[in-house]
């Protein structure tokens, strides 16, 4: 049996192979939910329409009849990454990248790039920087300047065929843990490699799976927890998008090494497309005898459900997700015990998130030393993160572990924009990472070698690797606002100081943002953020202050500016906006006084004209009626 299953995986890669290399030319397209959003789907339609037309052979998914050379080959692809220029269009083997692709353009890509492998190039990616044109992902700086080893196949592989997964050397890692290798041995090699737990707690993946190795029950878990929850990240979502398979063999190397049989995928409702795909690799791979009974011939079972979760941030949190698993309303539970002692259904499980699991196929085929090579002393391996905000390349990355945040803004990112759209070469003012459980870094901190430690001693986290980029023209107290009505909404209910505390701290930094704060306000305001730090059930209510704490000790004078002098030089804040008349500049066009909604402009005919400040609700009409800027305040 073990030498029947080794031949079909390797049978299958080079059958596939061989039908590859009869391939003119691959057509990728990027199928992520954000190039979805865009319109990439109809692009897809559209190019397999236009190489019909052309009269040239099409195939969908590569078969083993032998077909003549001018075969084109289209498929679509997880996220690539460069989400602020899809849809996505990649040409193979001509590594030719074609970005903001549209159904109108499939024609011309066909008969000249296709048919004449000619470059087209109004539909290259232009360095916003140098004016550059760039003709695919080998010169482009955003893909240059990462190393995408978890993501390496993101964006090149179907995600919905798993021939081409084991192509790639896919399951051979599940399979060498399964008939070669011990639970010790594959235990202690995830603890040679130093990855840690991706989620944001960063614990070590290796001592964890130990853990709940020794233990001793006839049953135990593994869940993979995709309830990726923090306001712009998609990282985890993007991995199960683009590569399902590389997530499930992650996992079954996972119950390997602890013995379990069985394992869940915890994913949210809002991620439709994470949860179809992950559900077909699961159907595929039982199909293919990859999962099931005796897989392997090893004697061992698997079998990987997939969950639906409502979309409650706290079920990010393992003791809440596993009580959503049960059927139970998502609430933490203290600890101990810890999930590797009484876990799902009061088993011993291990819950490790999707970035990890992705990563653990990787070290099994290459080795813990391969893995080493990346990072810094104690955080091993690369980070992706999901890169959005003030920049001009937004997308999701991954760099090693040690990268500066300067190489991540200005040389992957491509440079700060304004609120325009346009990068500046300026502006910098500062990065939330770690989403709402995070911090923020300022401009002193632009060439931090980026890790758990460094980031810990700064008061932010890696998180889950959420990172936004904000502008001078960002107000510090709104973006901590922002992130507090987050989890604030979002907090269980179930202790006290998440409860009340977090509903307070959202009350006073209203009170601070409309002009009603003392000092005793911003006083109140840390106190309270530090006894929510201390004395919260769970993890995300201790780390639901971090923005709040952190901008308070990078911007106290922005604070202090709301307080003291009721202004936001970033004028944000619209109860603090100073809204005035231009009298040098009013020529009595009386506009604005007839389509203020309050009655607050007054003055005659001809004559500059003035707002009553007790009146004016600061709605910005004037402003946008005015036609010789005359209005000044909102800008």
């Amino acid at each position: 049996m073990e030498t029947m299953i080794v031949t079909d995986l390797k049978e299958i890669k080079e059958n596939y192979n061989k039908s590859a290399a009869r391939i003119h030319k691959r057509v990728v397209v990027c199928a992520g939910t954000g190039c979805i959003a865009n319109g990439a789907l109809m692009v897809h339609k559209a190019l397999e329409k236009a190489i019909e037309d052309a009269g040239m052979a099409l195939f969908t998914e590569l078969v083993l009849d032998q077909h003549d050379c001018s075969t084109i080959q289209i498929t679509g692809s997880g996220c690539q990454g460069f989400c602020a220029q899809g849809p996505l269009v990649n040409i193979l083997p001509d590594e030719t990248m074609y970005v903001k692709v549209k159904p109108e353009d499939a024609a011309e890509i066909v008969e000249r790039s296709i048919q004449h492998a000619e470059v087209i190039d109004r539909l290259m990616y232009v360095n916003p920087v140098t004016g550059e044109h760039n003709k695919g992902q080998l010169d482009i700086p955003f893909y240059k300047r990462q190393n995408r080893l978890v993501l390496g196949e993101c964006g090149h592989v179907d995600p919905e065929n798993i021939r081409e997964y084991i192509a790639h050397d896919g399951y051979l890692a599940a399979y060498k843990s399964f008939t070669q290798l011990t639970d010790v041995e594959i235990c202690d090699e995830i603890i040679a490699s130093g990855l840690r737990g991706r989620g944001g707690g960063g614990f070590p993946t290796g001592r964890k799976w130990q853990l709940t190795r020794v233990e001793l029950s006839e049953k135990k878990y593994v869940i993979c927890n995709g309830d990726e929850g923090d306001p712009g990240a998609f990282m985890d979502r993007s991995l199960m998008e683009g590569n399902p398979h590389r997530v499930l063999e992650g996992m079954m190397i996972a119950a390997r090494a602890i013995g379990a049989d069985e394992a869940y995928v915890y994913v949210r409702l809002e991620y439709p497309l994470a949860v179809k795909r992950m559900r077909k690799a699961i159907e595929d791979a039982m199909d293919a005898g990859v999962l099931g009974e005796n897989i392997f011939g090893s004697g061992h079972n698997m079998f990987i459900h997939v969950m639906e979760g409502a979309g409650a941030f706290v079920c990010g949190e393992e003791t809440a997700l596993m009580a959503s698993i049960e059927g139970k309303r998502g609430m933490p539970m203290p600890k101990p015990p810890f999930p590797a002692q009484k876990g799902l259904f009061g088993k011993p499980t291990v819950i490790n998130n999707v970035e990890t699991l992705a990563a653990v196929p990787l070290i099994i085929r290459h080795g813990a030393s391969w893995f080493n090579q990346y990072g810094t002393s104690n955080s091993k391996g690369t980070k992706t993160f999901a890169l959005t905000g003030h920049v001009a390349n937004t997308g999701l990355i991954e760099v090693p572990f040690g990268t500066t945040l300067r190489e991540i803004v200005y040389n992957i990112g491509g440079g700060v924009t304004n609120d325009d759209g346009i990068v500046t070469g300026e502006g910098f003012k500062a990065v939330q990472i770690g989403g709402p459980s995070g911090g923020c870094l300022t401009e002193e901190d632009l060439d931090l070698p980026l890790d758990y430690d460094n980031l810990i001693a700064k008061g932010a986290m890696v998180g889950s690797g959420g990172l936004v980029v904000m502008n001078k023209q960002s107000c510090m107290v709104q973006i901590a606002r922002f992130f507090m009505n987050f989890t604030q909404s979002e907090s269980c209910g179930k202790c006290v100081p998440c409860r009340e505390g977090t509903k307070q701290m959202l009350a006073l930094l209203d009170d601070i943002i409309e002009g009603r704060a003392t000092m005793e306000t911003f006083e109140l305001l840390e106190e309270i953020g530090l006894v929510v730090k201390k004395a919260s059930l769970c993890g995300l209510g201790k780390t639901a202050p971090s923005p709040v704490l952190s901008t308070i000790v990078k911007f106290k004078d922005e604070y202090l500016e709301h307080i003291s002098d009721k202004r936001c030089k970033t004028n944000n804040c619209k109860a603090l906006r100073s809204i005035t008349i231009d009298v040098e500049k009013c020529i009595g066009c009386t506009a604005c006084a007839r389509k203020c909604p309050v009655g607050a402009i007054s003055g005659d005919k001809k004559k500059p004209h003035v707002i009553d400040p007790e009146v004016c609700t600061k709605c910005g009409v004037c402003f946008e009626v005015c036609k010789f800027d005359a209005v000044l305040g909102f800008s």
